[in-house]
């Protein structure tokens, strides 16, 4: 009897081993099967003559504790379960394929997000471009951000580096950059990344690019002292009345009901407002800005910051004038309007409503 459980605990053993050992050949399968189609599909792009920059000759890997761990065979169960696992939706809600070149991974092992977060901030901490974390929960069975503070593991991960900003289009260093970090990330954890084409991304990026530099504009107004200059106390006391907060980047903020600035009220001269300074201060004019594409419903927005403009001239004895110091009358006030009827109009029919999450990306 002890031979035969002896030889039923052999076989079992064995059995797990064979298991593990064709789960890890199916694995690397997979892999070279990815590469090799990468690899034909970038034919087609043009070779880079040099490094993307913040990339060097010494190769950095991200400290992640457990490694041998999560280079480990996976196991006989992990395999049932990957293969038992739904396939989650193509893409967070939060991502827009316009905006956004996408990057999809996939383990079999699950990925501990604390491991995973800080192994992207090594390894894609440089990058010009901000670039998104998102896991896809198989509880709650949603896609959902990873940061320093996520708890969770995914099996399916995603990486959305945004495509443009106000500082321009991404490169083709910004996409090699990420996709090499990526790639060294999957090595480690034994997951596969789906690398979508750069070119077609990088075409997409240069026209959004142009898009947003043809609506992206900012109006000021500004108030300006007839004779004695304005007491920052006084100037104060109208701005939080009127509902305005100030911030630490020096200016008052008029906000809306999720704490979006809606306009902004900042020094004409080159000194930031501060809390603890405002007794003390005297300026000669103040400007009033209004950015366009971050807020809805510009119009209205317009409206109430130019009712304010006029406020701040009537308490403080100043007048309300362009960036020339001419006047502000109503037939610059109705042009000033009709732009921003026809700048906001363009986005919307580009499905960029102005001042959404998209729009607040792309204008940031």
């Amino acid at each position: 009897m002890a031979i035969n459980e002896l030889q039923m605990g052999l076989v079992g053993a064995g059995g797990a081993v064979v298991i593990g050992i064709f789960a890890f050949n199916k694995w690397q399968e997979r892999k070279h099967r990815k590469q090799t189609e990468q690899a034909t599909a970038s034919v087609q792009e043009p070779v880079l003559s040099e490094l993307p920059t913040g990339t060097g000759a010494e190769r950095v890997e991200p400290v992640i504790g457990a490694e041998q761990q999560a280079r480990a065979v996976p196991s006989a169960q992990a395999v049932k379960d990957a293969s038992a696992r739904r396939v989650p939706p193509l893409l967070p809600p939060e991502v827009d394929e316009r905006a956004d070149w996408v990057i999809r991974i996939e383990s079999i092992e699950p990925l501990v997000a604390a491991r995973l977060w800080q192994a992207a901030t090594q390894q894609c901490g440089d990058i010009a471009k901000p670039v998104r974390w998102f896991g896809f929960s198989d509880t709650a069975n949603r896609w959902e951000p990873v940061n320093a503070h996520s708890a969770g593991t995914y099996h399916w991960v995603c990486a959305a580096l945004q495509l443009v900003d106000r500082r321009g289009p991404a490169g083709e260093g910004d996409l090699v950059h990420l996709s090499d970090s990526l790639q060294r990330m999957c090595d480690i954890f034994m997951a596969i990344p789906s690398l979508p084409a750069r070119n077609e991304a990088l075409a997409r990026a240069a026209e959004l690019d142009r898009f947003c530099a043809g609506v992206d504009i900012q109006i000021g107004v500004n108030v300006v002292a007839r004779s004695q200059a304005f007491a920052g106390t006084k100037l104060r006391g109208l701005a939080e009345a009127a509902g305005l907060e100030l911030l630490g980047d020096g200016c008052f903020h008029a906000r809306d009901e999720l704490g979006n600035s809606q306009f902004v009220l900042g020094n004409l001269e080159p000194v930031l407002f501060a809390a603890e300074e405002m007794r003390g201060l005297n300026t000669k004019g103040v400007t009033l800005t209004l950015d366009v594409p971050r807020v809805a419903d510009g119009v209205r927005v317009f409206e109430r910051m130019m009712g304010f403009a006029q406020q701040l001239a009537e308490a403080l004895n100043g007048a309300v004038v362009d960036d020339n110091r001419n006047p502000f009358g109503e037939k610059a006030v109705g042009l000033i309007r009709a732009q921003i009827e026809q700048f906001q109009g363009q986005m919307a029919e580009c499905d960029i409503a102005p001042g959404s999450p998209l729009a607040q990306r792309l204008f940031s």
